[in-house]
């Protein structure tokens, strides 16, 4: 069976992290580009110099060009401008669309059979904006953010619960944002839904702090922002992508009618293969979050029309 070939936009944290992952779980040969002198090809062999300790048999190349990245099955675009402290992901989002751009024009001369899953921020912008760059079909452009977003929602619960994180499914919907959704009617505690083990106020103070989950990290690390959860995220999916496994993720992918929403993207529970993603799966949400989910898509369209497509 031939080895999958992965690119990885950016070498910076989020992108060295994925790589670092899909290296040690060996599920592709990787790509690590970057335009910065150097950084890539240093952090490539230095992870190649793990390989005898760590025992994966796949292989990485650093390059700062876009040559080597040809026939790559997935492309994972971390590249762009960082959130400082103050800074809101919406702050970012017309250099960062420069640059998604730039890369998603390269990349898909170069690899176009490749499913692009994206990270960098404003995530659901930056979906629509690949979906439209690339041309590709829509079900191959997919964002990473209800992962993670997920993700910190299990935490959270699983600090207030006193148990092991792994032991909360959590569904969070909707834009990576401010007006994220988290949905605590499908949120699941040792096998319970949370509404019945915590009170109203205590969910809400988590979903709360789930929304703000980027910002704290922000705020504390001062000079950059999250980058072991991200890539962490970025790589559950990637394996679903590349093992085809049919796995459900809450992603960012483009809705044509789903939830009652059109021609945006937004985070929704998918099933994820080979060719991207294979399903949309409709959760039957209560009135209040299915109107939060809606008010959601409808900030994300509107800071995708600023874009000018």
């Amino acid at each position: 069976m031939t080895t999958p070939k992965v690119t990885v936009v950016g070498a910076g944290f989020v992108g060295a992290g994925v790589a670092q992952r899909l290296l040690e779980k060996g599920l592709a040969n990787v790509v690590l580009t970057d335009i910065i002198d150097g950084m890539p090809q240093g952090k490539a062999l230095d992870m190649m110099e793990s390989a005898p300790i760590e025992g994966f048999k796949t292989t990485i190349v650093g390059t700062n060009s876009y040559e080597e990245t040809e026939n790559s099955d997935l492309v994972v675009i971390t590249a762009g401008l960082a959130r400082k402290p103050g800074m809101s992901r919406d702050d970012l989002q017309t250099k960062n669309a420069e640059i998604v751009g730039g890369i998603v024009t390269e990349v898909v001369k170069r690899s176009p059979k490749s499913i692009l899953l994206m990270v960098t921020n404003p995530l659901d912008v930056m979906c629509y904006l690949a979906y439209k760059k690339s041309g590709f079909d829509s079900r191959r452009v997919i964002g990473m953010a209800g992962v993670l977003d997920s993700a910190r929602y299990a935490y959270f619960l699983s600090l207030e619960l006193k148990i092991p994180p792994a032991r909360v499914e959590a569904v969070v919907l909707g834009g990576h944002g401010d007006l994220m959704v988290p949905a605590p009617e499908f949120t699941k505690a040792n096998g319970k839904p949370i509404t019945q083990l915590l009170s109203k106020e205590k969910i809400e103070a988590i979903n709360q702090r789930t929304r703000d989950g980027g910002a704290e990290i922000v705020n504390l690390l001062k000079t950059g922002s999250a980058y072991y959860a991200p890539s962490s995220s970025a790589v559950a999916m990637a394996e679903a992508i590349l093992k085809d496994t049919g796995r459900v993720f809450p992603c960012c992918v483009y809705l044509s009618g789903e939830y009652g929403i059109r021609d945006t993207y937004c985070g929704v529970p998918v099933r994820l293969g080979k060719q991207g993603v294979q399903e949309v799966i409709e959760l039957k949400l209560s009135p209040e979050s299915q109107d939060v989910l809606k008010r959601s898509a409808d900030h994300i369209r509107a800071q995708i029309t600023k874009l000018k497509l």
